[in-house]
């Protein structure tokens, strides 16, 4: 039976894999700058004699065909790029650049992809179809690499029936997996405020604009635009993040600025709450007599897992992993840019448990301790492998 072909090629590849991770995270690279990433990738698809072409400046699309290639065409996808983040874990593996760390799970991502690779060769005279491998960068930044991949034709010719994606979660167990259908994931808008007006001396107020107290009512201020007029059924959050203005205790600053984000689950309601935003943003300027250059960077969509594909993918880990393994997952309101290919092909994006309490493994993603328990790269190369090769899809 293939399913068990595969269990064993990724017990027998594991400790390979494994190794393949340590290189990917003690060498890290940030967001379109995956250029050593994209390099290791290649020569890895090259030694196992599967062809590809380079995508996006560092992306990569390889291509395995089984018997009958045309009969079916589905892809898996695993982002590489890595987060401005100082590593605090003391590992063999430690990333050795300074600020920057695959704190996100990229580097698994892209070792569990580059396994199913293997395995999928391998037993390529056993299934059917074609499988399109999606090495992708740029995940964790606008506009998302799977925008650029999209628009350099990586799902046309031939068009996937579906496309799979997993991500690490520190919050499963390992040796788990879960699946959501329909919605799973926020649409991702960034933030970017600056505020001017003529400074001054603290003390007179009243010869300057206060771009301090501006921008004061102005976070308050949409945190109520945003609550008052979003149904409270349908999940969103607006949050501030970065206040830069003023150097001292006397002085009001001629200008500060403001980052954040909006997320969303309904695109309606992200749409209207941008204009609300906006005109607030408007209003406010024109009461306080201060300059307001409000700049929404429209980012990632939601997540929308097609519910057929993602039924069939999760009895197919159930067969797999055990059907006590396999749970449904929590709404999240996480982006990822997945979802610009959920708008193009059914997908289906899933999660993998990478966390271990007893050794201490049970810190999140973006954060400087984050690891896993790495016996879940063997599962995660199996599942995937699966998701290629099987047929009901």
């Amino acid at each position: 039976m293939l399913q068990q072909k595969i269990k064993a090629l990724a017990k027998e590849y594991a400790e390979e894999f494994i190794a393949v991770r340590h290189h990917l995270h003690a060498h890290p690279e940030l967001s379109y700058q995956e250029f050593e990433t994209s390099r290791f990738v290649q020569e890895k698809l090259a030694a196992m004699g599967i062809p590809f072409e380079v995508k996006a400046t560092t992306g990569v699309l390889a291509v395995i065909e089984g018997k009958n290639p045309g009969s079916r065409v589905i892809a898996l996808r695993a982002d590489m790029d890595a987060l401005p983040i100082q590593e605090e874990n003391e590992v063999s593996y430690r990333s050795t650049k300074a600020g920057v760390m695959h704190a996100c799970g990229h580097d698994v991502h892209t070792t569990i992809l580059l396994g199913a690779a293997k395995i999928l060769q391998e037993t390529k005279k056993e299934w059917e179809g074609t499988i399109k491998l999606l090495f992708q960068p740029g995940e964790e930044r606008n506009p998302g690499g799977a925008s650029y991949l999209i628009k350099e034709g990586t799902l046309e010719n031939p068009k996937p029936q579906g496309i799979f994606g997993l991500h690490v979660h520190p919050g499963l167990d390992l040796g788990k997996l879960s699946f959501r259908k329909g919605r799973v994931m926020a649409s991702a808008d960034e933030l970017y405020v600056t505020i001017k007006g003529k400074g001054g001396h603290a003390a007179a107020p009243h010869l300057t604009v206060d771009t301090i107290l501006v921008a004061s009512q102005l976070i308050t201020g949409l945190q109520q635009v945003i609550s008052r007029n979003n149904n409270p059924l349908s999940p969103s959050v607006l949050s501030i993040c970065s206040i830069q203005g003023g150097h001292t205790t006397n002085v009001i600053p001629s200008e500060v600025k403001l980052m954040g984000t909006f997320r969303a689950m309904d695109e309606q309601w992200r749409a209207k709450a941008h204009e609300l935003i906006r005109n607030h943003a408007k209003g406010l300027a024109i009461t306080t007599g201060a300059e307001i250059d409000l700049h929404i960077d429209v980012g990632y969509p939601t997540v929308d897992n097609d519910p057929q594909l993602t039924e069939k993918a999760w009895r197919l880990a159930e067969e797999y992993m055990g059907k006590e393994n396999v749970s449904e997952t929590e709404m999240r309101m996480g982006a990822e840019d997945f979802g610009y290919y959920t708008q193009v092909i059914p997908g289906c994006f899933y999660r993998l448990g990478v966390r271990n309490t007893e050794k201490g493994i049970v810190h999140n993603v973006h954060t400087p301790k984050f690891d896993i328990d790495e016996r879940a790269i063997e599962i995660g190369m199996g599942v995937m492998a699966c998701l290629g090769a099987s047929t009901v899809f």
